[in-house]
């Protein structure tokens, strides 16, 4: 039976409202349990329909999505000829492109509207195998979207659906298992499964009973999972050591970063809050991305301003800064190589090594296609753009017996990044980041809780040093440990942070996460049961011919 029109008309209203829910489980609103539910409500809006309107529905839904998640972009601080053109366009064109992704999803799970006589198929499908094995393909084609979200046009895994669950401890205690995929993969089964049921319900208000068998599945997996979530946050064992470390957040504004003016009054208070800190015993001292205004081995002035504080107080820094390298034969302006990058300096005031950021952002680090299309580079702030690097680095304080890796800006929200940059003999991972860019918003959460995940996923902690939040360090089963907050209680201001890092004896190997031995084994599964699924369902467009337009 086809639904009256205005009904029809009226699904992309909740297909908005299910993609608005879907935001608000990710900080700052942070309600975790509507991830278990909105991706029901974006399916349940385009059940029985054709496959054009079922992806445009999906597409809405997606759009306000990332519209809700994504609002920060436009506290931008850059204007057009006064005109907040570029972030607002920022805005609207990522949304626009990310909401792609969960209106294809919906389109591959919604079945073409059968003809006379057909079965009802999926959440309808009469046979209780074939609900719950749509429901798992439902689940692994949305990890394998998320796997292309993470890697089309250098990648943009930001809020993941799993990443929602970062408080829920034993549930993503399988991310070391099988990554943050892990996590996204079960919310959707179950979220596809309690559709089912629900569906149930409504066609057969008798049996009630039955619905306890759409969700049993799912739900059983799910308490395995907290299961051994719990057993592993049980499993502690004391640290043979501990590192100082203090953390610098100087929460310089973006408009100041790109003032040239203010390049000695922000490095003088970076100088200040250090030394206020490095009153307190400190073994590492840590600089956010970005935080030497001047490119450090090139600036004579900065350069020994940062290893004299070094050797004055016997401390090893590791900081953010920029970096440059001669192009060969190449003459000016384009004569080097710009680099995003993080520097370790030793008590000697010796420069031991530098790491150089391997993930560029998009508009933010670099403008993609200028050659053809040139006006592009007035939608964004950036003159030039920078360099990728080629690989990690490890970062070794000899004299400390410690060994770390840093993850610069975003990059660690990428699990291959993070799971890359960690050795056997690694003690931490190290984010350097610089949120400023977007105000005092969510952005700064976002990414932090997403970061999260990478030390669950190697079992390792992760220091983040930010400019402006979510300076804080995670121990290796996802617990967040010690937040900085300033004399407001936010996490924005200005300040540092002193903690005490567990570390194990040295030279004690760790024991490596299954994850972190096999890597996105059930990501690269679940992109091929995706290509399958999308085989079968285009090769059943074909057989079935033409399609009668709804009514």
């Amino acid at each position: 039976m086809q639904l009256p029109g205005l009904l029809t008309r009226s699904r992309y209203l909740p297909a908005a409202l299910a993609g608005l829910l879907l935001a608000a489980a990710f900080p700052k609103i942070g309600i975790a349990g509507l991830a278990w539910v909105a991706p029901a409500l974006m399916v349940a809006c385009a059940l029985g329909r054709p496959g054009g309107e079922s992806f445009r529905l999906g597409y809405v839904a997606g759009f306000f999505h990332y519209l809700g998640s994504l609002y920060w972009l436009l506290a931008i601080p850059y204007r057009w000829h006064g005109i907040p053109l570029g972030p607002a366009a920022g805005w609207l064109a990522l949304s626009a492109f990310m909401a792609i992704f969960p209106a294809t999803w919906v389109w591959l799970l919604s079945p073409r509207s059968a003809g006379p006589g057909s079965r009802p198929s999926g959440a309808l499908a009469p046979a209780w195998l074939q609900r719950n094995l749509w429901a798992l393909s439902g689940a692994a084609l949305w990890v394998g979207l998320e796997m292309v979200i993470t890697r089309i046009f250098s990648g943009f895994p930001w809020n993941l659906l799993g990443a929602s669950q970062y408080q829920l401890l034993p549930l993503i205690q399988i991310a070391s298992l099988a990554g943050i995929y892990g996590v996204s993969f079960l919310v959707i089964w179950t979220s596809l499964s309690l559709l089912s049921g629900a569906l149930m319900l409504i066609r057969q208000p008798a049996r009630r009973s039955a619905v306890l068998g759409e969700i049993l599945v799912p739900c059983l997996a799910v308490a395995l999972v907290f299961n051994f979530g719990l057993r592993r946050l049980g499993q502690s064992t004391p640290p043979s050591r501990t590192l100082s470390v203090a953390f610098i957040q100087p929460s310089i504004p973006q408009t100041l970063i790109w003032d040239p003016r203010g390049n000695d009054a922000r490095f003088q208070e970076l100088i200040r809050l250090s030394e206020t800190a490095l009153t307190n015993h400190v073994d590492l001292l840590l600089w956010p991305e970005a935080a030497v205004p001047k490119l450090l081995r090139y600036d004579e002035t900065i350069f020994q301003a940062v290893t004299q504080l070094a050797k004055r107080h016997q401390v090893w820094l590791i900081i953010g800064a920029d970096d440059a390298e001669q192009r060969p034969n190449a003459t000016p302006p384009n004569n080097a190589y710009f680099y995003n990058s993080s520097f370790l300096i030793s008590p000697d005031g010796e420069l031991i090594d530098r790491y150089r950021k391997r993930s560029l952002v998009i508009f933010g680090e670099y403008v993609p296609l200028t050659k053809w299309l040139p006006f592009l580079k007035f939608f964004t702030p950036i003159e030039g753009g920078f360099t990728p690097g080629q690989h990690p680095v490890p970062f070794e304080l000899a004299d400390r017996a410690v060994k770390t890796s840093v993850l610069i800006c975003f990059e660690d929200i990428f699990p291959d990044l993070g799971r890359d940059s960690a050795d056997d003999d690694t003690d931490f991972l190290v984010n350097l980041t610089n949120n400023g860019w977007f105000g005092e918003s969510a952005a700064q959460w976002q990414h932090g809780t997403g970061g999260l995940f990478r030390a669950v996923e190697n079992d390792l902690p992760l220091l983040r040093c930010c400019n402006n939040g979510l300076t804080c360090w995670i121990d290796g089963r996802g617990r967040l440990r010690q937040i900085f907050r300033d004399d407001r209680g936010t996490i924005y201001g200005s300040g540092f942070m002193l903690a005490q890092i567990p570390l194990p004896a040295p030279g004690q190997l760790r024991t490596p996460t299954f994850y972190h031995r096999h890597g996105d084994w059930l990501g690269w599964g679940c992109v091929m049961a995706s290509l399958v699924l999308l085989g079968l369902r285009v090769a059943a467009r074909f057989r079935a011919g033409p399609q009668a337009p709804a009514h």
